[in-house]
């Protein structure tokens, strides 16, 4: 994208002040969406988001600018205006950039972008007619295909020059049942590090299907009485309250300047034995995986918790400096636009012991929810309330009637001691995870757990 050469005029410029570490950070990005609705393509949208962020370190102090030119001149402006920000002279350091490939595990087959847009027009359309006429309820359908193909550079005074490509592809559907004055929805957004051969592995008919279904379901239910009581909670996208409650938590950002509940605990007990946590973008193919993070550390698999002890944090180079650790390939963000920090990447509970059926079985009185939506989370406190999307009343060990309006009330550290069964049927679901570096492709996971009490907020 930009020459060695310039690179390190840019690198040397960043450094004329005194700073002691200089980066430079390129991309070029393509984005295509296209959306439906009223049975109908909407809009098909091509973005293209290109420039360079440059950040520089002298100890603990952060400095960064961004310019959208990739022109010799317009760099090293920028460069010269982020180091004006420092106040000192440049050591004589001479910096060698050396390329470093770390490999790339997650083939793709199918390029998006250079696939004709009518095509990928098809496969939404097979997914949305499949929510529109699944039954006489479903008033409204949208969907989206969105496939970005997301190139980096990353260069930096320690002599450090690599890249990544990242090509995601998602399809999101969104379904209404409208029944007596009364709407429910029910969605469903499969993604993966792949191109479009995700929809060999995805069936868009099944998409459409499992987002209406869940708004039939819902719009049939009925309301569940509040209070404490046991609660299990479905794989795949359950892992959504882990990730927020506690995953923040262990990140650097939070965890070196004190504003997490889980800060100076490690080799402590912060969870109940059943937990073993990890986050792992090295998972092939998998949404949030990278080969490199944001500052051209290689991905890692990091086991966050083991079995109720915390064992370490998701660490970026700036943050790691404040903790006198090295980054552990966590650091992201969403464009060059953005300074970048500790982030997720793959983040679920791992596979127990129990048996899935006794999980259930061993419930008196409870809440089944099959489905987590959205919530919020104070990460210094680890209170949260998400809201349950499509939730079961459990009597006497058996799933029964759907119930609408419930909603998980707690906090990070005490649910995680409350985890007391704890299944083996892990899988993951995709979101956006926003912070202060931007939205990124974000993996959340576990298999199906029970917590063994927690406010459920109902009517």
């Amino acid at each position: 994208m930009i020459s060695t050469t310039i690179l390190k005029e840019v690198l040397y410029q960043a450094l004329s002040t005194g700073a002691d570490f200089a980066e430079v950070f390129v991309e070029n990005t393509k984005e295509n969406v296209i959306n439906m609705i009223d049975s109908k393509v909407q809009t098909i949208n091509d973005k293209v988001i290109s420039g360079v962020g440059i950040r520089i370190f002298k100890g603990t102090r952060s400095v960064s600018g961004s310019v959208s030119s990739l022109k010799r001149e317009d760099l090293l402006a920028c460069a010269a205006k982020v180091a004006s920000a420092m106040d000192g002279l440049r050591e004589g350091k001479e910096i060698i950039l050396r390329e470093r490939i770390f490999g790339d595990i997650h083939p793709i087959m199918v390029v998006p972008s250079t696939t004709e847009k009518s095509y990928k027009a098809e496969l939404l359309k097979r997914g949305y007619f499949a929510a529109k006429e699944y039954h006489k309820d479903i008033a409204q359908v949208s969907a989206s295909l969105l496939d970005v193909d997301h190139n980096i550079l990353i260069a930096n005074s320690e002599g450090l020059l690599t890249r990544d490509r990242q090509i995601r592809t998602r399809m999101s559907i969104s379904a209404i049942a409208s029944k007596n004055g009364e709407n429910q929805t029910g969605s469903h957004n499969p993604g993966k590090r792949m191109g479009l051969e995700l929809f060999e592995e995805i069936d868009p008919k099944d998409i459409g299907e499992e987002a209406a279904r869940q708004a039939i379901t819902m719009i049939n239910a009925g309301y569940i009485k509040g209070g404490k009581m046991p609660v299990a909670i479905e794989n795949g996208f359950g892992g959504v309250i882990f990730h927020e409650a506690c995953g923040r938590s262990l990140e650097a950002a939070a965890v070196a300047i004190g504003q997490s509940q889980f800060a100076g605990k490690i080799g402590q007990q912060i969870a109940s034995s059943k937990v073993t946590a990890i986050d792992d973008g090295t998972i092939p193919n998998a949404w949030g995986s990278i080969n490199v993070d944001d500052e051209g550390n290689p991905s890692q698999r990091k086991v966050l918790i083991e079995k109720g002890i915390l064992k370490d944090y998701m660490i970026d180079n700036l943050n790691g400096r404040r903790m006198g650790r090295k980054g552990n390939g966590s650091c992201r963000r969403q464009s060059y636009q953005y300074a970048p920090t500790s982030r997720m990447t793959n983040t679920f509970i791992d596979n127990g012991t129990d048996k899935n059926e006794d999980i259930i079985k061993s419930i008196e009185y409870g809440l089944y929810a099959k489905k987590m939506g959205g919530g919020s989370v104070n990460p210094a406190t680890g209170s949260f309330n998400f809201v349950v999307t499509e939730g079961y009343v459990v009597r006497n060990g058996e799933i029964c009637e759907a119930v609408r309006g419930a909603s998980l009330i707690g906090k990070g550290s005490d649910i995680l001691m409350d985890i007391d069964m704890v299944g083996q049927n892990l899988d993951r679901g995709q979101g956006m995870c926003g912070a202060s570096s931007g939205s990124i492709p974000t993996d959340v996971g576990q298999p199906l757990l029970r917590v063994s009490s927690i406010t459920v907020g109902g009517r």
